[in-house]
């Protein structure tokens, strides 16, 4: 049985991940991880996400993935005692310096996509390290991830959705050179997404196509002052929801998802859908349909458009933005639940009827999506609400008091 793994940004995205099937959850440790500009989580967190994680009966991985100096190195070793002790279950690691430290604390030793492990023979030298897994290289094609695990003696992992690097499992040096803040070092502003002006010089031009990919074009914008736009640099999201069948049959131990610096909604989402993929195709294999809605629901939460990144041949496509279906708008908070009647009370500050559809958060909570199909104010039925009121609305999931409460509105809407 494949695990399925999910990012975990704050405690919010947590406990939405985990409502919603996850069957292990990572998340980052502050000044340690890949993900500097996340909320992240203190070392005197972990054994609350442990005790969280364990009610799901759900894993635990700590990143601790960034390039490590002497300093870190030896600042993240003397806190390994520590980590072990709030019962967290591995670390991902990005130094193959930390294995046997990280083992002799009773943690397990999983290896970042960091390290861009690409072949079988790193990986029985990883084995000898100490490793339980490893995350294989971004840049491997479906049949190289087959063939590797069938002869790896340890776990692979997998990443099937979420955002693409430009750079080589994520060795970028593009945010430092231009601010000095370094991806390496879990600090990327991504000027990779950024719209680029594109100049050509005349010349002679020696560049030749080796590539299977016949349209060397770009997506490239004119400006009226005569140069070019271009996002040649921020490829697609990853998105492999119709390549269930073919990625169980390749062996892999996890099926990780990417999104520690997404919303909790985005997470539960996302967990979501993958969850029911992998139980409808794990139960009747010769009956595994991709369900349209599936894809709609994707794309309703944030995501650059969608291709399926080096596994079935080399991505050209660019993304400009987030081309979600839904913007999230927060218009609210809840007051109080009651769970004789099933009815929250909202206080808003923004208009809501009948037939939107909300969001509710909260750390407890996790991130419930709900349309809402009945409100009362003082005790009698309305189709309509104006901001800045408090109104009663039908939601059988309980919510609690102070959750945050966003309402989804469909891009280029009038609303």
């Amino acid at each position: 049985m494949v695990e399925l793994l999910a990012p975990a940004g704050n405690f919010i995205s947590l406990r939405a991940v985990l409502e919603n099937g996850a069957d292990a959850v990572y998340f980052g440790l502050d000044d340690y991880n890949m993900r500097a500009n996340a909320k992240n989580f203190s070392i005197d967190d972990l054994s609350e996400v442990s005790k969280i994680a364990s009610q799901y009966g759900a894993k635990t991985y700590l990143c601790t993935n960034i390039i490590l100096n002497e300093r870190r190195a030896s600042e993240l070793e003397s806190k390994l005692e520590k980590i072990s002790s709030s019962d967290i279950d591995g670390l991902i690691l990005s130094d193959i310096g930390l294995i046997e430290d990280t083992v002799s604390h009773g943690l397990e030793a999983h290896i970042s996509v960091q390290e861009n492990v690409t072949n079988s023979y790193t990986l029985r030298t990883l084995k000898k390290l100490g490793a339980k897994r490893a995350i294989l290289s971004r840049e491997l094609s479906l049949r190289e991830i087959t063939e590797i695990t069938k002869k790896s003696p340890i776990e692979t992992e997998i990443f099937i959705h979420g955002a693409i690097c430009m750079a080589i499992s994520g060795r970028c040096f593009l945010s430092y050179g231009l601010y000095g803040r370094s991806a390496n070092c879990g600090d990327c502003l991504q000027p990779c997404r950024k719209n680029w002006t594109l100049t050509y010089e005349e010349g002679e031009d020696n560049v030749i196509n080796f590539s299977d990919v016949e349209d060397e074009t770009f997506v490239i914008t004119g400006s009226d002052d005569g140069s070019y736009r271009t996002n040649f640099f921020s490829p697609k999201d990853m998105c492999m929801i119709e390549y269930i069948p073919q990625l169980m049959e390749s062996g892999v131990a996890s099926f990780k998802i990417e999104g520690r610096a997404r919303s909790p909604d985005y997470g539960a989402m996302v967990t979501g859908i993958y969850r029911e993929a992998i139980d409808s195709y794990e139960n009747n294999p010769s009956q595994y349909n991709v369900k349209d809605e599936w894809m709609d629901e994707l794309t309703s939460v944030f995501n650059r458009g969608f291709d399926t990144n080096f596994y079935f041949s080399t991505p050209f496509e660019v993304s400009e933005d987030n081309q979600s279906k839904y913007i999230k708008r927060d218009i609210g908070q809840v007051v109080n639940y009651y769970s004789r009647v099933k009815a929250a009370e909202l206080r808003i500050w923004d208009d809501l009827k009948i037939g939107d559809k909300i969001i509710i958060q909260g750390q407890t909570t996790g991130s419930i999506t709900h349309t809402i199909d009945s409100m009362q104010i003082e005790g009698k039925p309305v189709e309509n609400v104006d901001k800045n009121s408090n109104v009663a609305v039908s939601i059988p999931t309980k919510v609690r008091k102070n959750d945050f409460v966003y309402k989804l509105i469909e891009r280029n809407s009038n609303d």
